[in-house]
């Protein structure tokens, strides 16, 4: 066992109190000669919040001294929480005088607060562990000797103090990237130098431009990551084809949507005998060309995650890899590694399944639509055109729905929020905003998707190895408590709500009885705004909104990073039966800084993702300044509330323009009353809005409410 073990290892299970540095060289009797060498060491553990020194020279756990370690998660409006390591706690509130200078998504060490008033546990940051901002992108604003850049990420909260001899070639109003010079202190800001120039403020292209930077991922993959992936065969040698299941000869298909292009999965499903069926998922074996620790698993880990922004993918492989040698399409040998699931279907169980290392070829690549006409509109011509397939297909149809009413037997919980894709036009343009359908078709893939990465997971608990898991935690019972008296405002109650017990279940029954009301989106938002955030840990907690005891990420490794990891382990768990001790103690020492990289990876991700199409969606809005639409109350404050139209599109009403009265707000009841009219604006109240402003600049959309006293 190495020191830097050995040290984690004696705070943890033999240190009875907090230690001084002349004690632990007396425990561990270190010479004279070697102390400047432990001392690194316990520096390393301490910069890494593994363990703590407190302000008296005091070295022990953080945990046992009473701290949280975790992420911020900064709000634009200045307060921020703590998101902590262990899934099963809950946030932190943090003011912005108790930030101590830590900004969005810092690794920190927050200590409690005694005094903490209200609902939530609040907390102070004692100690940065790690910083996540670099670089930050944003606008100059320029003052004569110095200037500021206005962030674009409204949660970094803070401007960026630039020197004027540090603007570089950058023009006010244009879009930069900033790289932080002096990080921001409790009553200062941070200080910067501008070492790129994105371009000018409302130049085509440039707000899409600036999202990519402000990931602080390349654009492009280094020459020496392409060349690594261009030195990998296309074609699968007799060799490797030996040590696998051979399955070219099964029937099996991939199905995805019209523009896809990496297909990470392929389904077959088998008849055995009248009553039984085998649901088959291969999975590109993504992890026999990407191999631990190499330049492309290195470039893979760093970004995490594909990203789809609205115009473009920033992808996480090569392009090689990822719509080329790992893609499973259709008439070609590709490798894969197959999860093959029994079931009996009446009484409807689960009998067994078999994980193993495959070579498949698919048939067909069919898209979402033409299954959903073949099976929802019974589209002949398609039916006849891949009638080899087809009965396979309605198979799986009945499958599915074998496995969606064991779903909500179990009491999971099935959003079905608007999905929206903008449509752009050859120049970037957005020219409609088209609702996807989460119809069939989807549900199928969706299903098998589930079912396989359960399988997955239940088979790596039980073999007892390091895994990472895809956990969900219960609610914060405030929140719950929260979301139950909003809910009473429409007639809906939650069983077990009012002390913030609930069990799933109880979620999906509140779903399914506002399922095609108008208040239904409304109600499906607050209810997500309820619920923890998954996340990714080698801790099994479970998944709440699944009702499962077991789940992982394993059916997108092209894509997601996590699902590579669980891809080595689990073919390693199969060849093997069982890890070696010192893989174990690897696998131990680094998958917690792996899940939680991946975690961040992902919320940076989907942010980039959200903030993309609702930048087009402004974009799109601005055709239709002056036009009058109707919308859903989605969010009440003290100055204003926002309104979400048909297309998705959310903009807000200042109160200031409510011109027929003075309206005061209730937080308690996320109202707006008149002082005078007693009229209020409520959540998931149906109201009448002009446009009046779309600002992709400002990320602004601003509406007027319409009626016969605000005209």
């Amino acid at each position: 066992m190495g020191a830097r073990n050995q040290l984690q290892q004696f705070f943890m299970e033999e240190a009875e109190r907090p230690l001084k540095l002349e004690k632990l060289y007396e425990k561990f009797n270190i010479a004279p000669d070697q102390r400047k060498h432990f001392k690194k060491v316990l520096e390393e553990l301490e910069e890494a919040g593994d363990i703590y020194c407190n302000n008296r020279g005091y070295y022990g756990i953080p945990e046992k001294f009473g701290l949280y370690r975790g992420r911020i998660e900064r709000n634009p409006r200045g307060f921020a929480f703590l998101l902590p390591d262990d899934p099963q706690l809950e946030d932190i509130f943090l003011t912005s005088d108790n930030l101590q200078g830590a900004m969005h998504n810092d690794k920190v060490l927050v200590r409690p607060l005694p005094d903490s008033q209200g609902k939530r546990m609040a907390g102070e940051v004692v100690k940065i562990l790690e910083r996540a901002n670099q670089t930050i992108v944003g606008e100059l604003d320029h003052y004569g000797s110095y200037g500021f850049v206005i962030p674009d990420n409204k949660r970094i909260y803070k401007d960026v103090f630039v020197p004027s001899d540090k603007f570089g070639r950058a023009q006010p109003q244009d879009k930069v990237v900033v790289r932080i010079t002096r990080w921001p202190e409790r009553d200062r800001n941070p200080e910067g130098k501008i070492i790129e120039v994105i371009g000018q403020k409302g130049d085509k292209g440039v707000d899409l431009e600036a999202m990519i930077r402000q990931l602080e991922l390349p654009r492009e993959f280094s020459p020496e990551v392409k060349d690594a992936a261009a030195q990998l065969p296309e074609k699968i040698s007799d060799k490797v084809i030996k040590n696998r299941r051979d399955l070219r000869d099964l029937p099996l298909v991939t199905i995805d949507g019209e523009d896809a292009k990496d297909f990470d999965d392929a389904v077959s499903i088998q008849t055995h005998g009248q009553n039984r069926l085998r649901l088959g998922v291969h999975i590109a074996d993504v992890s026999h060309y990407v191999k631990e620790g190499g330049l492309l698993d290195q470039e893979a880990y760093r970004r995490g995650t594909s990203i789809y922004l609205v115009d473009r993918v920033i992808p996480m492989l090569p392009e090689r890899l990822s719509n080329n040698i790992c893609s499973l399409r259709p008439r070609e040998d590709r490798l894969a590694l197959t999860v093959f699931i029994d079931y009996q279907l009446e009484p409807f169980k689960r009998l067994d399944h078999e994980i193993l290392p495959s070579v498949i070829n698919s048939n067909y690549r069919l898209t979402y639509d033409e299954v959903r006409e073949m099976l929802e509109e019974d589209n002949e011509q398609l039916q006849e055109k891949y009638a080899d397939f087809y009965p396979k297909l309605e198979l799986m149809a009945e499958l599915h729905g074998k496995l969606r009413s064991g779903r909500h037997l179990r009491g999971t919980i099935d959003f079905d929020l608007p999905e929206v894709k903008v449509v752009l036009d050859e120049e970037g343009v957005p020219v409609e905003l088209e609702r996807r359908p989460h119809g069939l078709p989807e549900q199928i893939i969706e299903e098998f998707m589930i079912a396989a990465n359960r399988v997955v997971a239940e088979h790596a608990y039980w073999r007892e190895e390091p895994f990472i898991y895809r956990v969900h935690d219960k609610p914060d019972p405030e929140r719950i408590k929260t979301f139950n008296e909003f809910i009473h405002n429409f007639g809906y109650h939650l069983k077990g709500g009012q002390n913030g017990e609930v069990h799933p279940g109880a979620l999906q029954q509140l779903l399914e009885k506002v399922s095609g009301t108008e208040k239904e989106n409304i109600i499906e938002s607050m209810m997500l705004r309820s619920l923890s955030k998954a996340v990714y840990s080698p801790v099994n907690i479970g998944h709440f909104g699944l009702s499962l005891d077991y789940y992982s990420h394993f059916t997108s490794p092209i894509r997601r990073y996590p699902d590579l990891v669980v891809h080595r382990i689990i073919k390693e768990i199969i060849s093997q039966d069982k890890l070696s001790a010192a893989r174990r103690q690897e696998l131990e020492n680094t998958l917690p800084e792996t899940a939680d990289h991946c975690s961040l990876q992902e919320r940076r991700a989907m942010e980039a993702e959200r903030d993309s199409v609702d930048l087009k969606k402004i974009e799109y809005m601005q055709r239709h300044i002056g036009e009058e639409f109707e919308g859903i109350i989605s969010g009440v404050t003290g100055f204003g509330f926002f309104v979400q139209l048909e297309n998705t599109a959310e903009g807000l009403v200042h109160v200031e323009d409510l011109s027929d009265d003075y309206y005061q707000y209730r937080e308690d009841q996320q109202i707006l009353i008149g002082e005078r009219t007693k009229k209020i604006y409520r959540l998931g109240e149906t109201v009448r809005v002009k446009v009046i402003r779309a600002s992709t600049e400002e990320r602004k959309l601003d509406f007027l409410v319409v009626d016969s006293e605000n005209n």
